[in-house]
C-alpha cells in the first residue's frame, strides 16, 4: 500500500460478509486482508483460512508460528484497518505475543539461552554436590 493512500477503514460487521472462497476477509492484529487470491496458494490449504474468514484470526495466525516471510507476504494483501470501536483488544493471559507486521520475531538464540545457562548451573552444582 503507498503512503500517501488513505487508509481504510472496516466495520467488523462488513469484514464479517467476507467469508467464503468467492470474498475471504480476515483480521490480524485489528488489520484485515483480503486473502481471496491467496486461498489456493495457502501451503495449508484454502480450508484453514475459510474457517478463519470473516473474523479475527489473530490467534490462529500466531499459534502456527508464520515465517518472517509469511510475515512479509502480509503486506501483499493489506486493505485496511479494523474500526476503533471494533478493535478486538490483546489478552494478556493469552498464549500468544502480539507482533506488528513490522516488527521481527524474537531471536532463536535468545529462546534457548536462558534455559541452557539454567541447566548448565543446575548441573554444575549437582556434580559440586556429588563430588563433595
Amino acid at each position: 500500500m503507498a503512503e500517501c493512500e488513505e487508509k481504510k477503514i472496516y466495520r467488523l460487521e462488513e469484514v464479517k460478509k467476507h467469508n467464503n472462497v468467492q470474498s475471504a476477509w480476515i483480521i490480524i492484529h485489528n488489520k484485515v486482508y483480503d486473502l481471496t487470491k491467496f486461498l489456493e496458494e495457502h501451503p495449508g490449504g484454502e480450508e484453514v483460512l475459510l474457517e478463519q474468514a470473516g473474523q479475527d484470526a489473530t490467534e490462529s495466525f500466531e499459534d502456527v508460528g508464520h515465517s518472517t516471510d509469511a510475515r512479509e507476504m502480509q503486506k501483499d494483501y493489506y486493505i485496511g484497518e479494523l474500526h476503533p470501536d471494533d478493535q478486538f483488544t490483546q489478552n494478556p493471559r493469552s498464549k500468544y505475543v502480539t507482533l506488528g507486521s513490522d516488527q521481527a520475531q524474537g531471536s532463536g538464540l535468545s529462546n534457548w539461552l536462558i534455559p541452557g545457562l539454567v541447566a548448565l548451573g543446575v548441573a554444575l552444582i549437582y556434580r559440586f554436590y556429588m563430588s563433595s
